[in-house]
């Protein structure tokens, strides 16, 4: 194919399990979830030693398995019903086989949020309090995802010939867009490094959340212009995909409620 001359990065072919012991498996997908759960573990207990209510150790691993629970079972409705809903509703048994892949950030999105609050009503924290600690910790998750994808060799880019295209053995004899590598780079490091840097000019609560909405919204609806688009769905709106539409909402959520809580902890004051 045309594409393929250009390929001057081979992808790496790396094999899914990392280790088999007898019928069990154990992908490096999972792996980077483990890893992914594990890293906000550390930050959000660090974080959360500089508050005036600390989380004690038991309740960052509570908050962990609540986050959990809301990412795996969002993340997988989601996907049904954002990207896959006839297919499912033909073969409904298929909604429980996640080994084959199929998980929709949006949706753990929205399951996660549901999550938290159940925490902070059972628990009898501030919302705002728990939903910083936990936005702050996510791009982390987010970049040891993409890096699943990557190893997956799914979830790959589009037709290029730039010099760092790949072939990827899911995506034919066609070099493309390492799409993976970029979301780990701008969702997961670049996303990380600057609400960590917000987080340390002590901003108002509900900061973070906020932020984090408007810069993975940002950041997914610029890469999505090089990631493949699913081959079920392709292009919605002339040439928008089903990545960016969902984005739209988050940035515009986040926007409106970011000033929106700037505006309450900082009102003007008229002059007499």
């Amino acid at each position: 194919m045309f594409f393929q001359q250009f390929a001057s990065i081979p992808y790496p072919e790396i094999d899914p399990i990392f280790f088999e012991l007898g019928p069990l498996a154990f992908r490096w997908y999972g792996l980077m979830y483990l890893l992914g759960l594990g890293a906000a573990y550390l930050l959000i207990k660090s974080r959360s030693s500089h508050q005036q209510s600390p989380l004690s150790s038991e309740q960052v691993s509570d908050l962990i398995v609540f986050a959990a629970f809301g990412v795996f079972l969002g993340g997988r409705l989601g996907y049904i019903l954002f990207y896959n809903l006839p297919f499912y509703l033909e073969h409904p048994l298929k909604i429980f086989a996640v080994w084959e892949g199929g998980m929709s950030f949006h949706g753990g999105l929205i399951g996660t949020c549901v999550a938290l609050w159940l925490f902070c009503r059972r628990r009898g924290f501030a919302v705002y309090t728990i939903a910083d600690l936990a936005a702050g910790a996510v791009p982390l998750g987010l970049g040891f995802g993409r890096i699943g994808n990557f190893i997956n060799g799914e979830l790959y880019g589009r037709a290029t010939d730039v010099s760092w295209c790949m072939v990827f053995p899911q995506g034919g004899q066609i070099c493309r867009h390492p799409s993976q590598l970029y979301e780990a780079l701008l969702e997961g490091l670049a996303l990380f490094l600057v609400l960590t840097f917000i987080n340390r000019r002590q901003p108002p609560p509900g900061t973070i959340l906020w932020s984090f909405l408007i810069g993975y919204g940002l950041a997914r609806f610029f890469i999505e212009q090089f990631r493949q688009p699913d081959s079920h769905i392709g292009f919605l709106l002339g040439s928008l995909t089903m990545g960016q539409l969902l984005c739209l909402p988050m940035i515009i959520i986040g926007s409106v409620m970011l000033i929106r809580g700037f505006r309450t902890s900082h009102p003007s004051h008229t002059k007499p």
